[in-house]
């Protein structure tokens, strides 16, 4: 469902103590199921950020006042305005505001950006992987949506496992891209698995990721990992990112430390 159909008004000056974050409106609210949503706010200026980096935000959540919490842009880096995807958690006090936000709304966006999870973290390679569950397939739309990403690699790989299949946020941008890579030449080419858990029949791969990996389907259904050739970028399910840490190190798969880039990169905001 979409809320974009109502004015937006002017966002008022700054108050004095605001000096970490700026005050911006809400343009768009979509929910893909009635936990899963995207929403796109106005843009302060000077916000600058990497794909793959993640923003502080923060909402009015009645009696305790401004309630933080990070999420990755989806927007591209270039763009106009900041996209995000969330799931509601029941309970929660920044989901509990979150649902009630509507266009025109105030939020709160730290000045700063953060993360790990950007490309420059990676050590030159041919096959980029985007491993997702859930949400955390917010911040590979950013990557995917900068166009530098394209001609860094020959090969782009988005695997991205939900419960339901409602919950394939951004399949139909991302099967775009897919079949425009495939036709352009000097571009990178995009493989686009979509991993469905619980719903028998709705994708040919219905395992979480690490079973995939471990197992072997993963790698059949698209291409060999290599330490040489692969590099992997990991957001979601903290354990999922926890199974993979571990697998991915044993085939001799290395964060960046030190200086010293490496061949997988995971997000740690959580």
């Amino acid at each position: 469902m979409s809320l974009s159909t109502e004015a937006v008004p002017q966002i008022p000056p700054e108050p004095a103590n605001s000096g970490k974050w700026t005050t911006e409106r809400v343009l768009e609210v979509r929910y893909l199921t009635p936990a899963m949503l995207s929403f796109r706010t106005t843009r302060g200026k000077e916000f600058r950020f990497t794909p793959g980096h993640y923003a502080r935000l923060g909402i009015t959540a009645d009696d305790r006042g401004i309630v933080w919490r990070p999420y990755s842009m989806v927007s591209g880096a270039a763009e106009d305005s900041l996209e995000f995807l969330a799931t509601l958690v029941p309970g929660g006090a920044f989901s509990d505001a979150l649902a009630r936000l509507r266009v025109g709304d105030a939020m709160q966006v730290e000045r700063a950006s953060f993360g790990f999870l950007t490309v420059d973290q990676l050590a030159t390679g041919r096959d980029l992987w985007m491993l997702a569950s859930g949400t955390g397939l917010g911040p590979f739309v950013s990557i995917l949506r900068d166009p530098a990403v394209w001609r860094g690699f020959e090969r782009l790989i988005v695997v991205h496992s939900v419960r339901r299949s409602s919950e394939l946020a951004y399949r139909a941008e991302i099967r775009a891209l897919a079949d425009e890579g495939a036709s352009t030449a000097g571009k990178a080419r995009l493989a686009y698995l979509p991993v469905v858990t619980r719903e028998a029949g709705a994708t040919t791969l219905a395992a979480r990721i690490p079973t995939l990996l471990a197992d072997g389907r993963l790698e059949e259904a698209v291409a060999p990992l290599t330490v040489e050739a692969s590099r992997l970028m990991v957001c979601g399910n903290p354990e999922m990112a926890r199974e993979l840490r571990q697998m991915l190190g044993a085939r001799g798969f290395a964060t960046t430390r030190r200086g010293v880039l490496g061949q997988m990169a995971f997000e740690k905001y959580w």
